[in-house]
């Protein structure tokens, strides 16, 4: 491996900023130069992870997927945010000539570089985060400490509760309890996502009171998840809500689930109330949040 090259570059203004962190991610890097005054940052992403403005306060080395997700794909191309190197590979010699003031790594997962953690660490200072055990708001927090940036993180994070405290007020929700599928149809495990999940969470503090699945209906040998239960599709049948939404689904996969005859006999599907949660809504993120929140507030009056 060659000589580490110089850790800062002179600065410059107008440098390319950070786009929020992925579960399914490879090495990206910003590519900006220490500005000579730094300009606010946005926070976001769950796993949501935080997405830096354009004239980032350090250059920043983190994990992304290697194609952006769609709720932030314009940010982070706005803000050029680029690929480092090819999925399913690390060069470190790459990382070396970036020469990044932090690198985030996932603590687990497909994407996960910790292997590399102790070469990565003669690079630059390595932080860990588990975004599997945290939510986008708490991934916020800690970036925003790493970098400096907490009262930027504490700002979003405060918009993000005044726009759902904001749209909630508008809602003119319906009557009884609401779920989350993950339709798959038959011959496939269908997740019904928790009351104490991320999902389930977001739609609790817009009004919906969640039907919470039975842990009796995880499927044997699949993996324990607070956010979901990876139900068998025959256990569809006996849910008792009123209102369902469809994880990443659109009106299409509503019209698909309500034509499903092993289904016609759930109340949300009598009562026709069954909606998709959005395309993007598989994972909540920051941007993600807002697309389920608009959603939400198309459909029950509050737009």
């Amino acid at each position: 491996m060659r000589g580490r090259p110089a850790r800062h570059a002179p600065a410059r203004r107008g440098g390319r900023g950070l786009a929020p962190a992925d579960h399914e991610c490879r090495w990206q890097c910003d590519r900006s130069d220490r500005p000579a005054r730094a300009h606010p940052v946005q926070l976001g992403h769950a796993v949501g992870q935080p997405a830096g403005d354009r004239g980032a306060a350090d250059r920043f080395c983190h994990q992304r997927a290697w194609r952006f997700f769609a709720q932030w794909q314009a940010v982070a191309e706005t803000r050029g945010v680029e690929k480092l190197w090819p999925a399913g590979s690390v060069d470190l010699e790459a990382v070396w000539a970036l020469a990044p003031d932090l690198i985030v790594v996932s603590a687990g997962g497909a994407d996960s570089a910790l292997p590399y953690r102790q070469a990565l660490a003669e690079v630059a200072p390595v932080l860990v985060l588990d975004y599997g055990a945290l939510d986008w708001q708490e991934l916020s927090r800690q970036l925003g400490r790493a970098t400096g940036r907490e009262a930027e993180a504490g700002a979003l994070l405060a918009g993000f509760t005044q726009e759902l405290e904001a749209t909630r007020a508008r809602l003119i929700l319906p009557a009884g309890r609401a779920n989350i599928i993950s339709y798959n149809g038959a011959g496939a495990p269908n997740p019904i996502a928790t009351a104490r999940g991320v999902h389930g969470q977001l739609l609790a503090r817009l009004g919906f009171t969640l039907e919470d699945p039975p842990q009796a209906w995880q499927e044997t040998g699949a993996t324990a998840s607070a956010d979901f239960v990876r139900a068998a599709y025959e256990h569809l049948t006996a849910l008792q809500a009123e209102t369902t939404f469809l994880l990443s689904g659109t009106s299409a996969d509503a019209a698909r689930f309500l034509a499903d005859p092993i289904l016609a006999n759930l109340p949300s599907v009598r009562a026709g109330q069954v909606y998709g949660l959005g395309p993007n809504s598989f994972r909540v993120d920051y941007y993600s949040a807002q697309e389920i929140v608009a959603g939400i507030a198309q459909h029950f009056g509050g737009a």
